[in-house]
């Protein structure tokens, strides 16, 4: 533990020391628009340049027209603007100092060339899928149909992600996958990711970045990969926006205010929403001993659940000048999401002797909540020369603590008229607190040699997580149905859990002028593990450490990328798997967690290649195989009594092999198309359960927007996956889809957007096969899933360009 100690403490000391040597660096900034009409001036060409007109660093103005130049050495400047259309401008005489590091060009008017026609019109759609090399970025924001609807819509649309009828979300069929919040981790995504998303309105989504093969910066944790959710901020001014969605199935309203000035900048947000959840299921399942039948259980359940919930969050950031900032961020989430439900159960034996028959009313609720706070300081230091960044130390803290209770209560009637015969109730208060402390050091550097320059960028960095997690639960019965409740002591016990984790990592990045690109790294994490089953006294104790390395080399050749890339991951059980809570709301399915489940880990290769065009098309293709040892899978076993208990287990192995593929274009101005399939062969065997299995899985997406006159745009898109394999069972395929269409109003700043989802059928039904050396099982369910929701906009204050990004801790484990 010293050495390792000491080996984080030296992984971060130079970032503290180089950070006391090197003077300020500042920024330029500026609004373009249209001479006549005042409006701002898209795509428009910025080039910052030396006096004598050399060329240091260009960009494009936003839709907005505003650019920004950070990071600027001290010195004299000129910008250079220009687009198609407009007469070229120069502005001259542009001068940063220590005292005056940041120039503000303000309002810059561009005119109509003469020789164009009478009217000028800039036309151009982002692409709603871009390729940025380590990820792929979905533009949430651009596409019409996610309005008014809520997270899992709008991850259905990402690439290489796979969302069923339910929400839950895959990556290339795994669910190990960490989902962050603008770079940093949400407990409430950890929590349950299914309902965390579907609490998340997609009106505050600005893109999702895909992250299948993270650097060492990143915590090992997530064996899929990374999900990064960017929500929309401000730049600079004040602007702000309210909306509200009215539905079958969601309804929200919301607002979000932002300012930004000179140094300071303000940030506020808030939601309140409710989702509905209808299902019909149907089961029936064989109880075996020595692969002969047993009984027979027949399951026929409804359920119509209303959820509803809110959350608010304020951020706060300080430029103490150009290079240093300070920033601070508060939320909290908060809800209830029933599930109810009412079941009527037949057991029956081999000959159709009926052994038990009765009907079950159960009240399940679990209101949740999360509160998160962030503290961090950035440094930022003038680049090396040659360099093509600026060095960077960053010291990062966070505090986030997440009740999470579940109760439930359960009355059992006789199968014919209202004589209650059983009944059950079950508290369970859980808690999850997370300190974190990290700190970051980024160190660019150029080496010239005779024919080429290469550019290097060496990262250090050093975290401590520490989890404190509890859970109580209790227990009471009425055994006839008609007496009081009476504690249950067998099912009732106080779960203590702590986990701690050192971790420190160092990386490499070259990029050189001939198109080649290297990211290679190691991270060094060790997990110290502390339980005690308090009623009993029971305790244990594990301490693993963990060496993952990451290395990525890629060839860029004209339009075209070439990738291959390796690394591991980690997979460490959270309180959702551990907690020994028996859940036995329905008692024929009980849910029990594991509290002695040990990490996977996972070794994951990937060859991809990527094409982007002139023209705007970008195709992204990858092969890829992954490997997990000690996969973590849900596993039932079913009694004599034909009662199953479904916990998480570890069993042997999980391989996948396949090929992803993604498109997205523009056939024309006004038309954005995309698409993507991703297939791939699954393999699963546990030597110890005597059971293997495997499989064809494959998913395709389609997504089309059109641009019409007078600011309508019309989009449709659909979702289909064949279904999944697990150890124990598989299930059939799926389909989703949907039609959208938008009308901006009010100069733009206010739109109403209908949107339909699934129109021409009511539901789809899924059908599930289990098999296990106790049971065979086949359960039908019939998701309600058409709906139709309105939503309206209005976008108020304007803004230009502003100040950078703050950091902030994110714990893959629940990267960077």
């Amino acid at each position: 533990m010293k050495k390792l100690f000491f080996f984080i403490c030296l992984l971060a000391l130079p970032g503290l020391l180089w950070g006391q040597i090197n003077p300020a660096t500042g920024r330029i900034s500026g609004t373009i628009i249209d001479s006549l009409g005042a409006k701002p001036v898209p795509f428009a060409t910025v080039a910052l340049q030396l006096p004598d007109g050399k060329v240091m660093m260009g960009k494009t103005t936003t839709e907005a027209g505003t650019f920004l130049f950070d990071n600027v050495a001290n010195g004299t400047y000129q910008l250079a603007l220009s687009l198609v259309g407009y007469q070229a401008k120069t502005l001259k005489n542009i001068i940063l100092t220590t005292d005056k590091p940041a120039f503000d060009a303000g309002t810059i008017q561009l005119s109509a060339d003469a020789k164009t026609l009478n009217e000028v019109n800039v036309a151009g759609q982002k692409s709603l899928v871009e390729d940025k090399g380590d990820r792929l970025v979905y533009n949430a924001e651009k596409d019409i149909s996610n309005a008014g609807g809520t997270a899992v819509d709008v991850l259905r649309k990402v690439p290489t992600l796979t969302v069923d009828l339910n929400g839950n979300v895959t990556m290339r069929g795994n669910s190990n996958l960490k989902v962050l919040i603008n770079g940093k981790p949400s407990a409430m995504m950890a929590r349950n990711l299914a309902d965390a998303l579907r609490q998340m309105p997609a009106n505050t989504i600005k893109s999702v970045e895909v992250i299948t093969s993270p650097g060492a910066k990143y915590d090992a944790e997530g064996a899929a990969g990374v999900i990064n959710i960017i929500t929309k901020k401000a730049l600079q001014g004040f602007n702000g926006s309210v909306n509200a969605t009215g539905g079958n199935f969601n309804n929200s309203v919301g607002t979000n205010l932002n300012l930004k000035k000179k140094k300071v900048g303000v940030s506020l947000s808030a939601n309140m929403y409710n989702y509905r959840n209808i299902a019909e299921s149907i089961s029936r399942r064989t109880s075996l001993q020595a692969g002969v039948p047993t009984s027979l259980l027949t399951q026929q359940n409804e359920q119509d659940n209303w959820g509803v919930g809110g959350y608010g969050e304020m951020s706060a950031d300080y430029d103490f000048d150009s290079t240093s900032r300070l920033n601070f961020a508060a939320n909290v989430w908060g809800g209830n999401f029933p599930n109810n439900s009412v079941s009527v159960v037949r057991l029956t034996d081999p000959a159709g002797v009926e052994r038990q028959a009765f009907r079950n009313d159960i009240r399940f609720r679990n209101p949740y909540g999360n509160g998160q706070l962030d503290l961090g300081y950035t440094k930022t230091f003038k680049k090396p020369e040659g360099a093509s960044a600026n060095r960077e130390f960053s010291l990062l803290t966070q505090y986030s603590r997440m009740p999470d209770n579940y109760f439930y209560d359960t009355d059992r009637y006789a199968i014919t008229g209202e004589l209650l015969i059983y009944r059950e109730r079950s508290t369970n208060y859980s808690r999850n607190k997370e300190y974190t402390i990290q700190a970051d050091y980024t160190h660019p550097l150029a080496v010239r040699g005779p024919n080429d320059t290469a550019t290097y960028t060496i990262e250090l960095g050093a975290k401590t997580i520490l989890r404190d997690i509890g859970s109580e639960f209790r227990v009471d019965q009425s055994a006839d149905g008609q007496g009081p409740f009476v504690p249950n002591p067998a099912l009732s016990n106080d779960f203590a859990y702590t986990q701690v984790i050192y971790s420190g990592y160092t990386s490499l990045r070259m990029e050189t002028k001939r198109g080649w690109t290297l990211n290679a790294g190691a991270r060094l994490e060790h997990t110290g593990i502390r339980a005690n089953f308090i009623t009993t006294d029971t305790r244990f104790t594990t301490d693993y450490q963990n060496l993952i390395p990451s290395v990525t080399v890629s060839k860029k050749v004209k339009e075209n990328t070439l990738k291959i890339s390796y690394t591991q991951r980690i997979t460490r059980p959270l309180i959702w798997y551990l907690n020994p809570w028996v859940n036995a709301a329905d008692p024929q399915n009980i849910q029990v967690g594991n509290p002695f489940l040990n990490p996977e880990l996972t070794h994951s290769t990937e060859f991809s290649h990527s094409l982007s065009t002139k023209k705007g098309l970008s195709v992204n293709s990858s092969l890829y195989w992954r490997q997990t040892d000690n996969a973590i899978e849900y596993l039932a076993t079913v009694d004599a009594n034909g009662v199953s208990t479904n916990s998480p287990q570890n069993i042997a192995q999980r391989k996948a092999f396949g090929l992803n593929v993604n498109l997205s274009g523009q056939p024309n101005k006004n038309w954005n198309l995309s698409g993507g399939i991703d297939g791939r062969y699954v393999y699963l065997n546990s030597p110890t359960l005597q059971q293997s299995n495997s499989g064809l899985i494959g998913n395709f997406n389609l997504n089309s927007t059109y641009k019409l006159p007078k600011n309508y745009t019309l989009q449709v898109n659909g979702n289909y996956g064949t279904g999944w394999v697990s150890l124990q069972g598989t299930s059939t395929g799926w389909l989703w889809y949907g039609i959208s269409g938008k009308r901006e109003f009010w100069d733009k700043k206010a739109s109403l957007t209908l949107a339909l989802n699934n129109p021409f059928a009511r539901s789809f039904t899924q059908t599930n096969r289990q098999e296990a050396p106790t049971f065979v099982a086949e359960s039908q369910w019939t998701i309600i899933n058409r709906s139709a929701r309105l939503t309206f906009e209005w976008r108020f204050g304007q803004m230009t360009a502003g100040g950078k990004q703050s950091k902030k801790i994110s714990n893959d484990d629940r990267g960077r």
